[in-house]
């Protein structure tokens, strides 16, 4: 096959074709994405985590696309149908939907309306109707009551059957109708019991154009489609489609054909290309509109796992409820669990007394200094009970709300059954919702993704590019962070680059059987942990006080000689390493360039060792926004238009953001109220876990609704 991936590739991601070739290249080694990123620079000249995510997925999709065009082209050349200009056509093809429609005529088809007058005879009469000698008269000689033929009526209707799918299968009309309907045409939804009461109310009477159309809203027609509450189609003015196809279709006819032809597009058009096309833009706007949610989705999600631990505190998870009572447990600051027990603060048993002396033992006892609240039902009546505690106890003690979405998916599990065989599913999430302030990567990575809870209509596309977007995401951020080799848990180092399931479940069983790593080569000695796997994961993987100090640190193994010759000619003992960070290294080398060629590394590399060793074991989320403490709580009640509040974004949508203002119900500010300029998507300006400042502007109590601004100046 003729195409050029990597120059496609190249163009569309706006890069070198060098680079496209040896990404190419690279991935087809076996190597993962982080490993690329982090350890091939010099390979693919810089290329991030982002964009070889992109040119993975669009490098599969071509490479499908090739292997359609040759199965198509196989099969028509099976036919004996085959000519050069079809081949060049099919070849020159550059999305799936276009190689379809230069198949279609050829595909294999039930039993048609023209298939069954071709069966009887009347082919050449569809023919003659495009000669300009065509007459009437004509018709009588293919009246046969064998074939069911009885009359003219019978054999021009045939007749005009096979020249409407003739019409259907054109891949240039198709195309031509296609661009048309999408440029002109209008998604239409209305409701098919207008008294009925839902969430689909503004669908009722809507109608938009289709290449406008706004990627939340199509998600949303489509499930209240799915739902039989609305009724969708796509409306076109078909005046100019009919014009078009007539002016390239009705040529030199005779004046008694051209009436005939005339019927025969515009039942092609009716019957079989709009529905067609119709299909095919409904299709196109579903994936258009699920790759921009799932999108927005993996970019919430990567802020919430980027979210920065609390670390070197004993936090005590609460997990609240009515009935059943609220689950508590102790967790001290490596996480490892205390104590749990179950207070009934809350409605029925309203044992508020109790519930505070309980709680005021384990502060007492365990040195308590965080208080991580699940917001889930109850958490506001928790919330004020807990208030009360932080008042009355001995020393400082904060409280933060933690979104526990997914806490009882975690619970349930048998991830969970295994990690504490002892505790029920209520002990199991108390435990889950203090780890995720202390550590919300290494404790959201157990639960499926699209469980946690920030992205929108993530049930109605299609899950396995959702699953596999999603853990590309959670790949990223994990290999980024790094892993503490002797503390990681099996959840953890799965998404280590080149670790697979039982190789994580290996390493754990390695180390419990061995005693802690001291060295990352040991790694060799885990069961099914070969060379190549070593090769990915070992830069990723951290060994504090070990062996060598360099196993601390992101530097990779296959770069230690080079940094040993670097100490030797800058003169550095290579004990200094034992005492964390080497201050001023970047300073001592005058030439990177040349010194990354006589130390046998490229520069790329050299500079990112040379980072790290200024400051081994960086934790990129140190970097992001700090989940706000408080010690005080606020009532729904209490909001008044025009108060000015912090709070944590929870989600970011399409049309908005929803802000956690301490007040259990999540705040919206609309993408009209996020800044006075003009943005696409609210995520050219926040992100999930940002601290922002808001105002209210207006409180519906009865139906739980706040409308938030962050232009503070406006509301003024």
């Amino acid at each position: 096959m003729a195409t050029n991936i990597s120059k496609i590739l190249a163009d569309e991601l706006q890069i070198k074709v060098s680079q496209a070739d040896a990404t190419i290249k690279l991935i087809d080694e076996g190597n993962t994405i982080p490993f690329i990123a982090r350890y091939r620079k010099e390979v693919t000249g810089s290329l991030n985590d982002e964009i070889l995510r992109k040119f993975d997925e669009r490098l599969t999709y071509l490479r499908n696309l090739e292997a359609r065009k040759e199965q198509i082209i196989a099969g028509i050349e099976e036919q004996g149908k085959l000519t050069p200009e079809l081949k060049a056509a099919i070849e020159k093809a550059d999305t799936l939907v276009a190689v379809e429609d230069l198949y279609l005529p050829y595909r294999p088809k039930r039993r048609t309306r023209a298939i069954i007058a071709k069966e009887r005879g009347l082919e050449p009469l569809s023919q003659r109707l495009f000669a300009e000698d065509f007459h009437t008269e004509e018709v009588d000689a293919y009246i046969n009551i064998d074939n069911e033929i009885l009359s003219r009526e019978d054999a021009l209707n045939g007749a005009s059957d096979i020249i409407a799918e003739n019409i259907s299968d054109d891949a240039a009309y198709r195309s031509y109708i296609r661009k048309y309907t999408f440029d002109n045409g209008t998604l239409v939804s209305s409701a098919k019991d207008e008294t009925a009461e839902s969430v689909y109310e503004m669908y009722y009477h809507f109608e938009e154009a289709v290449n406008k159309i706004a990627g939340h809203r199509t998600l949303a027609i489509n499930r209240g489609e799915k739902e039989k509450i609305l009724t969708v189609k796509v409306s076109v003015d078909e005046t100019g489609i009919l014009h078009y196809l007539e002016k390239m279709i009705i040529r030199n006819l005779s004046e008694e054909a051209t009436p005939i032809v005339r019927l025969s597009i515009a039942d092609s058009y009716k019957r079989l290309i709009a529905p067609a096309i119709e299909r095919d833009i409904r299709n196109e706007l579903t994936q258009k509109a699920e790759d921009g949610a799932i999108s927005v989705f993996g970019k919430n999600l990567h802020q919430l796992l980027m979210q920065p631990p609390i670390t070197g505190q004993v936090v005590l998870g609460w997990d609240p409820a009515f009935r059943t009572g609220c689950k508590l447990a102790v967790v001290d600051a490596t996480g490892k669990v205390l104590d749990t027990t179950v207070i009934f603060p809350t409605a029925p048993q309203n044992k508020i007394a109790q519930a505070k002396k309980v709680v005021l033992g384990l502060i007492e006892k365990y040195h308590i200094t965080l208080i991580s609240l699940g917001n889930g039902t109850a958490s506001r009546e928790s919330e004020m009970v807990i208030v009360d505690i932080i008042k009355e106890a001995k020393h400082k003690v904060s409280y933060v709300i933690v979104n526990e979405a997914g806490a009882s998916v975690y619970s349930a599990s048998k991830l969970a059954t295994e990690e504490f065989p002892n505790f029920d599913v209520g002990q199991r999430s108390s435990a889950s919702i203090a780890r995720r302030i202390q550590d919300p990567l290494a404790e959201l990575v157990k639960i499926d993704p699209k469980s946690i809870g920030v992205g929108q209509y993530q049930h109605d596309m299609n899950q396995k590019k959702l699953s596999e977007a999603l853990g590309g995401v959670v790949e990223d951020c994990v290999n980024k962070v790094g892993v503490d080799l002797n503390t990681a848990s099996a959840s953890l180092l799965e998404y280590i680059s080149g670790i697979s399931k039982a190789i994580a479940k290996n390493i754990v069983k390695y180390r419990e059987e061995n005693g802690r790593f001291t060295d990352r080569k040991q790694l060799l000695k885990v069961d099914k942990l070969g060379p190549k796997a070593f090769l990915q994961c070992a830069g990723f993987m951290r060994i504090a006080n070990g062996d060598n100090p360099l196993d601390a640190t992101s530097v990779h193994p296959e770069s230690y000689d080079a940094v040993a010759k670097l100490f030797t000619q800058l003169k550095i003992d290579k004990t200094v390493l034992n005492g964390g960070k080497i201050t001023g290294l970047s300073l001592m080398i005058k030439d990177f360039a040349k010194t990354a060629d006589e130390i046998g590394i490229g520069e790329l590399t050299l500079r990112d060792i040379v980072s790290e060793l200024e400051k081994p074991a960086r934790d990129p989320r140190d970097e992001m926004p700090k989940p706000i403490l408080k010690t005080d709580v606020l009532e729904m009640s209490d909001l008044v238009p025009g108060m000015i509040l912090k709070g944590t974004v929870r989600n970011v949508i399409d049309f908005g953001i929803f802000v956690d203002i301490g007040v259990h119900q999540d705040g919206l500010v609309h993408i009209s109220q996020i800044t006075n300029r003009y943005i696409k998507h609210p995520l050219d300006v926040v992100s999930v876990g940002d601290i922002v400042e808001v105002q209210v502007l207006n409180v519906d109590t009865a139906r739980k609704r706040i409308q938030l601004t962050m232009k503070i100046d406006a509301g003024r």
